[in-house]
This record gives structure tokens, sequence and C-alpha cells, in this order.
């Protein structure tokens, strides 16, 4: 067995760090910022299976230039930060084409076929039980130019087997009394699950990680290597030797690579939410709303709004007029929606320009295994990339990785 360091202690190297354990190696997390809520534990709390399909596609294209000019949009950057982001915005724009878009759809689809049943053997692997429950999400469109967009999407779902059933707003209407708003239809889509908290099954995983292995707060900067061994390098000047080192950072993964001589395209997606105390319009199940870019889940720990996307840089100061407008907005359809009240969040989520996570080796040392990029759907894919870290670390090969290789940034 190894002793491997997983650099980042968020829902992916925490599920990563608790598979690794189960496997018998001897693990260390490092995560500077235990004390904070990072984006994996105040998410929406979905394992979004259905979701399968890359941000970037002709379909949302036309609207990107738009949005981008809405500073409270769904997709917005501040002007300030245009010329660090223009080479992600160039890979986003090459990245819609159609070709690019159906393989990386392909991709997604092929990693999240196992990603059900790698959750439920985290769990196991874990000590976690009851955390998760099949309620299928229900989604909202208003007007006849979203519903063909949402359609050329739930299209492209449906041939990956992603059961799909539009329905009438008056049967929404059952689903979810709430919805007094007008709206135009609704698709109902069972595959998606619901975590009961987010943020208690990362604190789950960090007590399984503290139990078995070893929680460091440290801050490690560099990822040193030679012949003999790999290093991390923390702020507080320690040199500590491994034999696998296992990049899960985030955002920051981001300088780990390119301090270690490799490129890699990769911003903070950042999103934001409000939290309102119990469930106020009595939700029992997720609505989304994809033209907005926002999801509403009655969660343990409150009923959640979140969505957006800004792309920024991580240490800019939040605007939480982001979170304002996505109340606003959703009180056109949910009128019950409380006007003032909730607390409110911003989170970092990684984000490539292709929807695709970044899994697998440096192409230059074995040693080194990257797991981060995962936008959106960290909480969903965590386990699936879990089992496949595991297996990278154990010297192992899998065709179905190929995709998600850093060499496609090289």
């Amino acid at each position: 067995m190894a002793s491997i360091a997983v650099i980042g202690g968020g829902v992916v190297g925490c599920a990563a760090a608790a598979w690794l354990i189960a496997d018998g190696h001897t693990v260390t997390v490092f995560e500077r910022a235990i004390d904070e809520r990072p984006a994996s534990g105040g998410n929406a709390g979905l394992i979004a299976l259905p979701e399968i399909t890359p941000l970037a596609r002709p379909g949302i294209l036309g609207s990107v230039p738009g949005w981008l000019l809405d500073p409270l949009g769904p997709l917005s950057l501040r002007p300030r930060d245009l010329p660090r982001l223009l080479p992600f915005l160039m890979r986003f724009v090459s990245a819609s084409r159609a070709q690019h878009v159906e393989e990386s759809t392909s991709a997604l689809a092929a990693l999240m076929g196992s990603a059900l049943v790698d959750h439920q053997e985290l769990a196991r692997r874990a000590g976690l039980s009851g955390h998760m429950q099949r309620t299928g999400a229900l989604h909202i469109i208003d007007g006849p130019a979203a519903y063909q967009t949402a359609r050329n999407e739930w299209t492209e779902r449906r041939r990956h087997g992603v059961e799909v059933n539009e329905i009438a707003p008056e049967a929404a209407r059952r689903l979810v009394p709430a919805l007094a708003g007008r709206f135009t239809n609704a698709v109902f889509v069972p595959d998606y699950w619901m975590v009961s908290s987010p943020a208690a099954i990362l604190e789950a995983l960090r007590l399984r990680v503290a139990a078995a292995g070893t929680l460091s707060r440290s801050d490690v900067v560099t990822i040193h290597r030679d012949e003999r061994e790999v290093s991390v390098i923390t702020a507080e000047g320690g040199d500590l030797p491994f034999d696998r080192v296992v990049v899960t950072a985030g955002v920051w993964s981001r300088d780990l690579v390119r301090d270690i001589g490799l490129k890699v395209c990769l911003e903070a997606e950042r999103g934001y939410n409000i939290t309102f105390a119990g469930n106020p319009i009595g939700l029992t199940l997720p609505v989304v709303f994809a033209q907005f870019g926002i999801a509403i889940t009655p969660l343990a720990d409150g009923l959640r709004i979140g969505g957006a996307v800004e792309l920024a840089s991580p240490e800019a100061p939040p605007n939480f007029m982001r979170a304002e407008a996505m109340r606003r907005t959703l009180r056109r359809y949910l009128p019950a929606l409380p006007e003032t009240g909730g607390s409110e969040w911003m989170g970092r989520r990684p984000a490539t320009p292709d929807s695709l996570p970044v899994i697998g080796r440096d192409p230059r040392d074995p040693r080194i295994v990257f797991a981060f990029g995962h936008g959106h759907l960290g909480l969903t894919l965590s386990a699936v990339t879990a089992r496949h870290v595991a297996a990278l670390v154990a010297g192992q090969g899998d065709e179905t990785l190929s995709p998600f290789g850093i060499e496609r940034f090289q």
C-alpha cells in the first residue's frame, strides 16, 4: 500500500481520500481552509445524473453576449476580468461546435453511467447512510425560444438513455402547487437524486479522513519531484514526501499544475445561493429553471435557491445582487417565495471551457494524479471520480478517461 497526499479537502478530494483509505492506503488530505464553506458544501444538493450536456453548445452560444452584458444575468463576467478570461472564452466558443458538443456529451454520459453505483459504494466505504433519495426534478420552461433550446438539449440526452417526460403546466402545478405564476412548458426528469445536506456529507467524509487518515490544515504551495520521491511543499516550510500525490484543489489546482510545467484552462465559475430556514413554500422536490441557470431544492439545511455563473477571480468580492436577482426571477413563478430574508452565499466552482473535469495522471510522472474542474457537477461526479482516482493510483488504465486527460490543454 502507498502513502498518498490529497491536495484539497472539498467533496472530490475527501471522496477520493475515503475510497483510498478503504483500499488500505495511508492518506493525508491537505485543506488550508477547513473552517470555510467550499463550493461542495453549499451547492444545490443534487446528484444530477441526467446533466450530461456541456454548458458550451450551439443552442446557448447566441445567448452568451446578452448574458455577459447583463451583470445579473445567468452568465456574467466583470469587464476588468475580460483580458484574463479571453483564453477561456475562446476555448468555450470552440467547445460549442457541434462535433465537440457531441464528444463531450458522450464522455460525460460514459462517466455518469456508474455515478449512482459509485455513490452507493462510497457511502458503504465511508459509513454513510440515509443521505440520498430519488426525487426526480421538475424543469420549468417559459417561452418558445427557451422551449426550443431545452427541446434540443433533452433530445440529445434521450439519445444517451436519459428519461424525459414532457408534462402540461397544470400537471406541473399538481406536483408543485406553489408554481402559481404563468409558464409555457414543463418537463419531469425522474433520475435526479437529492442529498439531505451537502455540508453534512462533506463533514462526514472529512471525519472519516480524520479518523482513518490525516486531515492537515497546511497550505500546499507546490509539488516537488525527483527520481526517488514526490513531495508536497507547504507554506509552513515543510517538505513532505509521499508515494503518490492527488491534486483535487478546485480552481487553485491550476497554480499547482503550472508549477510543475503543465497547462490547464481552469477558471472560477462562481455560483450564488440563498437558503431560507425551513421550507416556506412547501416544496417536495427540486425545481430547475435552466433558462435562468437556477435550481431550488428543499434540503435539510433549508430551502435553497442556487445557480448562476459568474466568471471572476476567486478572490474578487462577491456580488450578492446576483442572489437577489435569482430571488426576483423565481417570484414570477413561485410568488409565495419570501421577498426578504434567507442567508446568502457564494462558492467558487472550478470550471473548464468544455465542461469536462480533468481526471488522469500527469503525462510525465504517473505518481501525480489530477481530479479537478468538475464545475457544477462536483457532488454528482465525486464518487465516480474517487473510484477512478483509486484505480489510477493503483496503476490501472481506463480508456474511458482519455477525454478527461490534461493532455487536451498542452
